[in-house]
């Protein structure tokens, strides 16, 4: 059984090794749709795991020193061997966002953490602003014992000036969504140089969170993997 506080305190000092962080759960209802949990059994709860800030770089990084060279996606595939090294410890289930069929992460999360897209489409944090992630999930076929959560104020509401909306030198962000082939033409192109090495100048103006702003080579690397570069 997982429903035990101390089980969920135990998941979170394992994750910390590696620089991940609990990013809040909940109990699926009868309105939900979970998925099988490791049995194969509809899952009764899911605990989120993620990172704030760049805190699981370093950790990333020694990893990959030691994996032979050109593998790909490599910072999913390291996500998921330590979160599924968790998972068997604690007899859960360890999913990720790339899994097809795609699970609903974003609304797990949202409901998690009580929190609301940014105009960038990126969950805006109260503490972190936009620097934070989400790698993967524990899927429970027990219930688990998890403190509820409000909804989080929501950053973007008091934000007048919107300059998320403002630095991107294509208007890759609109009203009417992401314009995801004019931002990758950009990238990859003559004058993509400042996001190539940088990152996105939308996500950068974002006044909020900047004490988690990626390091400027994993902002690059994030960016490199976005633009097959």
């Amino acid at each position: 059984m997982i429903a035990a506080r101390g089980s969920v305190e135990a998941i979170a000092s394992a994750l910390r090794a590696e620089g991940l962080i609990l990013r809040g759960g909940f109990n699926f209802t009868s309105s939900d749709s979970p998925p099988p949990g490791m049995s194969g059994i509809s899952a009764k709860s899911v605990l989120l795991v993620g990172q704030a800030g760049a805190a699981p770089w370093p950790r990333f990084l020694r990893w990959r020193e030691k994996q032979a060279p050109g593998i790909a996606n490599p910072l999913d595939t390291w996500s998921r061997e330590v979160i599924g090294t968790v998972a068997g410890a604690f007899g859960a289930r360890a999913v990720s966002p790339s899994d097809k069929p795609y699970l609903p992460f974003q609304q797990w999360a949202m409901r998690a953490e009580g929190l609301r897209p940014s105009p960038l489409g990126i969950l805006m944090h109260p503490h972190y602003g936009l620097w934070h992630a989400y790698r993967g999930a524990l899927l429970f076929e027990d219930e688990i014992s998890v403190q509820a959560v409000e909804a989080a104020a929501h950053l973007c509401d008091s934000c007048v000036e919107k300059p998320c909306l403002k630095s991107c030198p294509v208007n890759a962000y609109s009203g009417e969504g992401f314009a995801y082939q004019s931002c990758l033409a950009h990238v990859r192109g003559a004058d993509g140089q400042p996001c190539r090495t940088g990152g996105c100048l939308d996500r950068n103006a974002c006044p909020y969170g900047t004490a988690y702003r990626y390091p400027l080579e994993v902002q690059a690397f994030h960016m490199a993997a976005f633009a097959h570069l």
